[in-house]
């Protein structure tokens, strides 16, 4: 009898040791790292905020800008109207522009995109992680990236701008450029 109390002591000990590994919170993953200037984005999948949601790797073909921002971010509210000029002139037809909101609530987002009538496409990184700000380098935000097209980051811009107006642009096309030219001449043997 002392050996079956004493086994039942063990399975009960052994079910309770099993029973706390199973429910310990699992380990944290790890925070994406900052993708370095010349090196390729991740191909994260994005919720849509006003379209479908699409992987970051989608928009390979064409030079693209990304821009992250919140709708609590008074200079991010200031900039998006300059993207949308940008998106919509001649010297913005090269590029594909989109935003990514940092915004911890979805509706927040969606209610700043319906009050600024934004016609880019919008996307939401996604908590607790999240994977986009930190690897596009969003310490701080307005934070505008520009992307390669073959999926490359060549620029970080902090801070809000015109990005309509022709210092921006000369800026955007020199850095396009520039990378490019790096590009081609690390190529050559």
């Amino acid at each position: 009898m002392k050996f079956v109390a004493a086994l039942g002591r063990s399975v009960a000990a052994a079910a309770c040791a099993m029973l706390l590994v199973s429910t310990a919170p699992a380990a944290p993953l790890a925070a994406p790292a900052l993708v370095p200037v010349g090196q390729p984005v991740p191909d994260f999948r994005m919720s849509g905020l006003n379209g479908p949601a699409r992987s970051l790797t989608s928009f390979k073909g064409r030079p693209l800008i990304i821009n992250v921002w919140a709708s609590w971010c008074s200079p991010c509210r200031k900039e998006a109207a300059s993207l949308e000029q940008l998106a919509w002139s001649e010297k913005g037809a090269p590029y594909t522009i989109i935003g990514i909101s940092t915004d911890d609530e979805r509706s927040n987002a969606l209610a700043w995109l319906k009050q600024s009538n934004a016609t880019l496409s919008h996307f939401i990184d996604s908590a607790p992680h999240w994977p986009l700000e930190k690897s596009l380098g969003a310490s701080s935000i307005p934070l505008t990236v520009l992307v390669d097209a073959k999926g490359r980051v060549v620029g970080r811009f902090r801070g809000a701008r015109d990005w309509s107006s022709a210092d921006s642009i000369k800026l955007i096309e020199r850095t396009f450029a520039e990378a490019a030219r790096g590009a081609a001449a690390a190529r050559k043997p």
